[in-house]
């Protein structure tokens, strides 16, 4: 099957469309994992144990099963219980929920990384809980972690093509509707690789830029 030119004129409006979903997906996504992440971080250094451990369970839990799985109780079991959602909602709900285990960890490991000291000077000053939290250890634990929170981001871009299963009409889903409805193939798959390609080495420079701004923090 020869290349066809006219051919991918034709159907690149509706790739673009396919790209413009698969981006904000992942944008909506990235922005629900960083929340749900330190909701997650946070919670499991609770002096609650009861809440800590149920919280760790369940992350441990969401992390240790397929995304695809995640999608699909989501987008058709949920709604057995009454809880329907569109598509693209339910979609960034199952990436946000999936990835913010993933920045749960990193999340954790910055917290860390905090010198014992500034807790103890936090201590010494009275600070509350709040303030020590939002002016003392979040200030010098998160920039350091956004290189690992970017390449997750990245991560979830690629993983992006799943939501086809749920009918979001992304990148995938619409180049799959395309060559089955003309039977032609190899235009349409290859402009996906293309565009995740593209897309894919754009955020790599961003995650290079983000290594060398955030990668080594003066303490």
């Amino acid at each position: 099957m020869e290349w066809d030119w006219e051919f991918v004129r034709q159907i690149m409006p509706t790739l673009i469309a396919g790209v413009k979903i698969t981006i904000l997906a992942t944008i909506l996504g990235s922005a629900l994992a960083a929340v749900v992440g330190l909701a997650i971080a946070l919670a499991r250094r609770s002096a609650n144990k009861t809440l800590a451990r149920a919280v760790g369970f369940a992350a441990e839990f969401i992390r240790g099963t397929p995304l695809l799985v995640q999608l699909y109780f989501i987008f058709y079991v949920l709604p057995d219980i009454g809880i329907l959602l569109p598509p693209l909602v339910a979609g960034t709900i199952g990436l946000g929920l999936h990835y913010g285990t993933y920045a749960a960890e990193v999340y954790r490991a910055g917290i860390d990384n905090v010198p014992s000291g500034q807790w103890e000077a936090a201590k010494a000053c009275n600070l509350t809980a709040q303030q020590t939290w939002t002016r003392i250890i979040l200030p010098q634990a998160i920039p350091p972690m956004m290189p690992a929170l970017a390449n997750y981001f990245i991560a979830m871009f690629k993983e992006t093509p799943l939501l086809s299963a749920i009918t979001v009409l992304e990148l995938m889903n619409q180049a799959k509707s395309v060559a089955n409805s003309y039977y032609r193939y190899i235009e349409p798959m290859t402009l996906v690789g293309a565009f995740f390609l593209v897309i894919s080495l754009a955020s790599v420079l961003l995650l290079r830029w983000l290594e060398r701004r955030y990668g080594r923090i003066e303490r």
